[in-house]
C-alpha cells in the first residue's frame, strides 16, 4: 500500500517503534481522538479550573508579602526564597535554607497548584493556605519570626499601611497578612498544558506516544492515587507499599514517619499527601526527602515501592513522555 494514501494514524502504526502488540492500541486512541475532535474528553482526570476572582488589592498585597523577607525574623528569607516561582513554585535543593542558613528537614512542595490540594504540607498538618504561613512564618527552623513583630513591621510601611487599608477594614493584622498571601498563591494555577489541551478537545496536540503514555499511567494503576484535578494532592499514602523505603534508602529521620507525628496512630507511620503531578517534570528532587535527583529516578521509586513491579524500559520511557506534558503555563507563559 502507498504510504501517501494511509491515515495518520495508520502510516505511524508502520513506521512507529511502538512494538506491533501495541499498535492495535495506539490505532484505538488515534480513532477515539479522531473521532473526539474538539469535545471535552470524558477522562478520569480534568483539566485546571480557571484562576478564581478575587479581591485585586488582597492579591496585589499577597504577591508583595510573598516577596518580602520582613516575615522572618532576621529579614533574610521571603516566601521567595524557598518557592521560587522561576523554578515551578518549588526549590532545586533536596532541602531548602531555613532564616539561620540551616537545611530544613523536608522538601519544598511546588507553591503552583496549592490551592487545589487537600491539605498542605507532605504531612497534611493543616487544610488551608492561611494555616500554612502560619505554620511556616513562626517555625523555628524556617522563618522564625513572630506576629506582633510581622505586624508592626508591615504597619510601619507606609506604601502596605496605605493597602492593607484599601484593602482591609481593619487594616494590618495577622489574619489579613495571612489572607492576602493566600489571595495571592490562589492565582498561581498553571493551565494551559498540552494534556490540558488534550483534555479539552485539542486531540492532536500529544503524540501518540505521549497518549499511549497517558494510557500506560492509567493501566499500571498510577491513577489510583495521582487523581483528580491535581493530579494528586487529594490523598494521603503509605510511601513503601511494597517494601520498606526508609529501611532501604538508610539515615531515617523523623520527618520519614509522615502523618505519624500528627496523628500517634501507627497505621499513619510513613503515610505522606500525594504530591501533584502537575510541573512534575520541572520541580526535581522529589519525594518529602529529596532523594530522587531526576524524573526517571523517581518513576523507579515509585514501581518499586509503590506498585510492586517494574515496567518495561519502553513502557517507562512513553510514561515519562506523558509526564513531560503535564508543564502548564503561568501568567500565559510556559
Amino acid at each position: 500500500m502507498n504510504s501517501q494514501k494511509l491515515q495518520p494514524g495508520v502510516e505511524f502504526a508502520r513506521q512507529s517503534p511502538v512494538p506491533p502488540a501495541h499498535r492495535a492500541l495506539a490505532l484505538l486512541l488515534y480513532g477515539f481522538c479522531a473521532v473526539a475532535g474538539a469535545a471535552p474528553l470524558d477522562e478520569p482526570l480534568k483539566p485546571l479550573p480557571e484562576i478564581p476572582k478575587q479581591n485585586p488589592n488582597q492579591v496585589e498585597l499577597g504577591r508583595r508579602l510573598f516577596s518580602d523577607p520582613r516575615l522572618s525574623v532576621n529579614n533574610t528569607l521571603s516566601c521567595a526564597s524557598c518557592h521560587q516561582l522561576d523554578k515551578s513554585g518549588a526549590d532545586t535543593r533536596a532541602f531548602s535554607l531555613g532564616f539561620d542558613g540551616r537545611p530544613v528537614s523536608i522538601n519544598t512542595p511546588t507553591v503552583f497548584n496549592a490551592s487545589l490540594n487537600f491539605r498542605q504540607f507532605w504531612d497534611g498538618r493543616v487544610e488551608t493556605l492561611e494555616a500554612q504561613s502560619n505554620v511556616v512564618i513562626t517555625s523555628p527552623h524556617e522563618m522564625g519570626s513572630d506576629w506582633n513583630t510581622i505586624v508592626q513591621r508591615i504597619n510601619e510601611d507606609a506604601d502596605y499601611r496605605a493597602g492593607f487599608s484599601a484593602a482591609y477594614p481593619n487594616a494590618v493584622t495577622k489574619a489579613n497578612i495571612q489572607s492576602a498571601l493566600a489571595a495571592y498563591e490562589r492565582t498561581l494555577l498553571t493551565p494551559g498544558s498540552r494534556f490540558d489541551q488534550y483534555l479539552l478537545g485539542n486531540t492532536d496536540i500529544l503524540t501518540l506516544e505521549e497518549k499511549y503514555g497517558y494510557q500506560r499511567f492509567k493501566d499500571y494503576g498510577c491513577i489510583a492515587c495521582h487523581q483528580g484535578v491535581n493530579i494528586g494532592g487529594n490523598m494521603f499514602q503509605k510511601f513503601g507499599v511494597f517494601g520498606d523505603y526508609i529501611a532501604d534508602r538508610g539515615n531515617p529521620t523523623v520527618t520519614d514517619q509522615g502523618r505519624f507525628n500528627i496523628t500517634g496512630d501507627e497505621a499513619d507511620r510513613s503515610v505522606f499527601k500525594v504530591p501533584s503531578l502537575r510541573n512534575v517534570a520541572l520541580t526535581a528532587p522529589y519525594f518529602h526527602d529529596g532523594s530522587a535527583p531526576t524524573l526517571e529516578k523517581a518513576v523507579d521509586v515509585m514501581f518499586q515501592y509503590q506498585l510492586g513491579r517494574m515496567p518495561s524500559v519502553e513502557d517507562k520511557a512513553l510514561i515519562i513522555k506523558f509526564l513531560k506534558t503535564l508543564s502548564g503555563k503561568r501568567e500565559g507563559q510556559p
